[in-house]
């Protein structure tokens, strides 16, 4: 059987067809490639963002930031020693870009000069962390990256 250049053109046509539904149905059965958005409701917190750099800029300029050190008992979150720490307020949250079901965010409620994170909320990898701590009604954003 021959084949003449327009039946050539045809089965073009089906072959690329059939690669492109297959890789459609791939992509949305197979849960290997089901990704989530960092954030619900990215466009809210898009429209709050200046508020996240300026709270940037405040914690810039103290003299002392926050530290953090990992130990065997978690993650110790220390906060600028020259601060009242009975009187900071806010929130820390933890978010694994590898896992939705690990993100988690918790209070900030100090006895002692710096926040216990225990070792078994935490699994080995990265983790984004974001504090968002208020002293004396001035706001402060600490954000940073870590490998625990």
């Amino acid at each position: 059987m021959k084949i003449n250049w327009g039946t050539g053109i045809v089965l073009a046509f089906i072959g690329f067809i059939s690669f492109i539904m297959y890789f459609i149905i791939t992509m949305n059965i197979d849960d290997k490639y089901n990704h989530d958005l960092v954030a619900e409701d990215y466009y809210a917190e898009e429209l709050a963002y200046q508020n996240d750099i300026n709270k940037l800029k405040n914690s810039n300029l103290l003299s002392e930031n926050i530290t953090y050190k990992h130990i065997t008992e978690g993650l110790v979150i220390y906060f600028p020693s020259n601060v009242d720490f009975k009187k900071i307020t806010g929130n820390v949250f933890l978010y694994r870009p590898s896992n939705k079901q690990l993100d988690f965010e918790t209070a900030i409620s100090l006895s002692k000069p710096h926040l216990l994170i225990p070792d078994n909320r935490l699994v080995d990898g990265r983790w984004n962390i974001k504090i968002d701590w208020q002293y004396k009604g001035q706001s402060y954003l600490y954000k940073e990256t870590i490998h625990y």
